[in-house]
């Protein structure tokens, strides 16, 4: 079920960007500018060198001309001049070479260092969001987003520094032609609006490509990431060709969106090719003239052939606009990560309490607009416990969600001792209410990490004592290593790693404990010794349980039965189970056996 997600910062629930443009775009664009202030050093040292880099590119070929002027010139001139000239070229050939190798350097770990910054910021910024990140992208886009847009993403600055000495080689270069002689500089000029239509075509085409290209590899990662959860379930099913199928089912539109790619980009390759020879043989043909009349000499002659050919590189244009257009693109990708804004949290704190929930009016939906909850009012006293019982899609776990701000209401308020829950700061919210999952995730280096995850994290006589409570202490201790095993060595089965998530949410203590099916794989033994520890009456401590058992719900001070998402009554499980519907809740005559072990407890027979 999908879950109402909690109010945050931004007008509506599922915000849009604001402006035109594709979703992302603006939050994409300011993500890459603040990547560039970032590393704003580093990139102004790689434009640096890569500037630098130009200028001894644009200085070698004036270099070359006049050694051959040199050598070329009368018998009679000095020799050292044309020797002098031969090492002013060598000189710059090695200065070429070293800042080649520096800028590759730098360039490899600006972008390394890029995408980190990228991959961290927008890693808390989901943690921040919370469950509706998964809801909105689900676990497998996501992680295609964080890391391989990311890295696509973080070539942005260093694309961007050595982008603009791409510009400055053929400005300067037609400079230099222009102080050679002006009419190569008017000539070449002449050929320069076609160049520019080849590049902003090429822009315009591979933009298009390259989000079509990353949406088809969203949507591979994450049906890949739904297969690998469910992998139990194809073996079950000897489904398995069936699921590689439909995981790449947009591999034609992957491969269609890639050759489009390679197309756009060789038909840009190819009219440069076609204009810059013309550009090149125009501006040789007036050199050749100008040489003819003794207005040039054949070392400039040279230069303007060499200068020609630097001020027609479309090719390095080409590459890096293409690797610019490609992070942008992935960029707007991550900035529909940050549309989603971050769960916004009060600065109350809790005043001296029991332990008391209270839900007022509560009515919630889901993300498709369906009215999941409709105007729940439901109390859970200080100190007792109360089992949330009704059929699948009653409403019980997101009841169970809104009841600790995993999710906010769409109307109404959820109140804890008098603080509505919205108000809370989030370290107080957060360490007032304890979760226990169906599924828990097992988070921690460690067995004692996982059972004492959170913030603070508990003293280790505290998680050994809330491993006995869950019943957990045993097959701990059976471990290679016990507490101190690594989690990812620890063979469990699905009922031990519910206890070591309800071990982790009796550590936590605090004044709301809240437990969202998560006795479901538990034997009848332990389940009956967990639920004598969590019913017992704990002053200051109120619990909230999500039951799909009859004897859950038998050992409950009180039960609230949800049908059609309204409460529809709340007692005894002695008292509701005379109601017939009540008792096809649980769906068979095995719940009688359970409601009689819990008749002593709730006064009585049915």
């Amino acid at each position: 079920m999908s879950l109402t997600p909690p109010r945050s910062h931004g007008s509506g629930r599922f915000p849009t960007p604001s402006g035109e443009g594709p979703p992302g775009a603006s939050r994409g664009g300011a993500l890459l500018r603040a990547a560039t202030r970032q590393q704003g050093v580093r990139c102004a040292t790689l434009a640096f060198l890569s500037l630098a880099g130009t200028a001894a590119g644009l200085l070698l070929p004036a270099a070359l001309g006049r050694a051959l002027d040199a050598l070329l010139a009368h018998p009679s001139a000095d020799p050292s001049r044309a020797t002098d000239w031969v090492l002013y070229c060598t000189a710059l050939v090695l200065v070429l070479a070293v800042l080649d190798a520096c800028e590759t350097v730098l360039g490899a770990t600006t972008n390394a260092r890029t995408t980190a910054w990228l991959r961290e910021r927008l890693t808390g910024h989901v943690l921040g969001v919370g469950p509706r990140a998964g809801y909105r992208f689900g676990p497998g886009e996501l992680v295609a987003r964080l890391v391989g847009n990311a890295a696509q993403a973080g070539t942005a600055p260093a694309t961007l520094a050595g982008l603009f000495a791409a510009l400055a080689a053929p400005l300067g270069a037609v400079v230099a032609l222009w102080l050679i002689d002006p009419r190569l500089a008017l000539v070449f000029l002449g050929g320069v609006p076609v160049v520019v239509a080849v590049l902003r075509a090429f822009a315009r085409n591979s933009s298009r490509c390259v989000a079509r290209y990353q949406h088809a590899q969203g949507r591979i990662a994450g049906a890949l990431a739904e297969a690998i959860d469910g992998a139990r379930t194809i073996a079950a099913g000897g489904t398995a060709g069936k699921e590689v199928a439909r995981i790449l089912r947009p591999l034609p539109e992957l491969s269609r969106e890639g050759h489009r790619m390679w197309r756009v980009q060789g038909r840009a390759a190819a009219q440069a090719v076609g204009v810059a020879p013309l550009l090149q043989i125009a501006v040789l043909a007036t050199a050749g003239l100008l040489l003819t009349q003794h207005r040039l000499s054949v070392g400039e002659l040279l230069a303007a052939s060499r200068y020609a050919v630097l001020a027609t590189g479309v090719g390095v244009l080409v590459g890096r606009l293409g690797g610019l257009i490609e992070a942008r693109a992935s960029a707007r990708r991550l900035g529909e990560m940050l549309d989603e804004p971050e769960t916004a949290y009060g600065t109350r704190h809790l005043p001296p309490g029991q332990g008391q929930l209270e839900l007022r009016a509560v009515t919630a939906r889901n993300r498709g607009g369906r009215t999941v909850l409709h105007g729940v009012d439901l109390v859970v006293p200080g100190g007792t416990t109360l089992a949330v019982v009704g059929r699948s899609g009653a409403g019980k776990s997101l009841l169970a969600a809104l009841a600790g701000r995993l999710a906010d209401p769409d109307s109404g308020e959820v109140v804890l001792d008098g603080v509505p829950l919205c108000e809370l700061d989030r370290h107080t919210l957060r360490r007032a209410i304890g979760y226990a999952f169906e599924r828990p995730a097992l988070l921690g280096e460690t067995v004692e990490d996982t059972i004492g995850f959170g913030h603070p994290q508990p003293p280790p006589d505290r998680v050994r004592e809330a491993a006995r409570t869950a019943r957990a202490d045993a097959f701990v201790r059976r471990l290679p290593h016990g507490y101190a095993t690594p989690c990812a060595a620890a063979p469990l089965s699905g009922g031990e790693a519910q206890r070591l998530g309800l071990a982790r949410a009796f550590a936590r203590g605090g004044r709301l404990l809240i437990l969202d099916d998560a006795l479901s794989s538990l034997d009848t033994v332990t389940e009956h010794h967990v639920t004598e520890a969590l019913f017992r009456r704990t002053p200051g401590c109120g619990r909230l349980v999500v039951a799909h058992r009859a004897s859950t719900a038998a050992r409950a001070d009180s039960v609230a039965w949800l049908d059609g998402g309204r409460v529809r009554a709340v007692g005894r499980h002695g008292e509701l189970w005379a109601q017939p519907e009540y008792r096809a809740v649980f769906g068979s005559d095995a719940g009688d056996k359970a409601n009689d072990r819990g008749d002593e407890r709730n006064g009585g027979s049915p």
